[in-house]
């Protein structure tokens, strides 16, 4: 059961993760979480960085992927100066978003991987779709009023984890 909530990875922030290394991979998309994974959740403008970043993944002809459970206004508002696409409404800890990427881009699930910063949406669903997942530390270290008890949930969880590993 624990291992539902075991991310592949976990590093800091996105930018530590490298394209040319993604591409030796054979990593074709990267699926990211949308809010405190690529941008701070209450804004919508990402940085330079980000832009970087991104066209990087383009260099490289790796495509990137929104998926959010935000919806469809929220998430093509924030995305809308990056030129990527996106799935709103998707569900995450269900593997649902994830799953109508993979057969929108006609893609498995070892050429990808999803990025978040989230144990209790983004891991599960990533876990549940048989995709490795990056954990990533949130972006700004407050959360919308949604996503406060699952943070809570997170660090029990975490917590245990760490145990579990300690032990064996």
């Amino acid at each position: 059961m624990l291992s539902k909530f075991k991310p592949t990875w976990m590093i800091p922030t996105i930018y530590q993760i490298s394209p040319s290394r993604l591409n030796k991979m054979g990593i074709k998309a990267v699926f990211t979480d949308l809010d405190n994974t690529l941008i701070p959740w209450n804004n919508t403008y990402g940085t330079n960085q980000l832009k970087s970043w991104i066209s990087e993944l383009d260099r490289y002809e790796i495509k990137l992927v929104i998926i959010s459970n935000n919806s469809y206004k929220r998430v093509g508002k924030a995305v809308q100066n990056f030129r990527v696409d996106y799935i709103a409404r998707a569900y995450k800890p269900l593997p649902t978003g994830l799953n109508k990427a993979l057969k929108k881009y006609n893609l498995n699930s070892r050429q990808v991987i999803m990025i978040g910063d989230q144990l209790l949406t983004d891991v599960v669903a990533s876990n549940n779709a048989g995709v490795r997942s990056v954990l990533v530390k949130p972006v700004l270290p407050s959360d919308a009023w949604n996503t406060k008890l699952n943070r809570f949930i997170e660090k029990k969880n975490m917590e245990k984890n760490y145990l579990i590993s300690i032990i064996i």
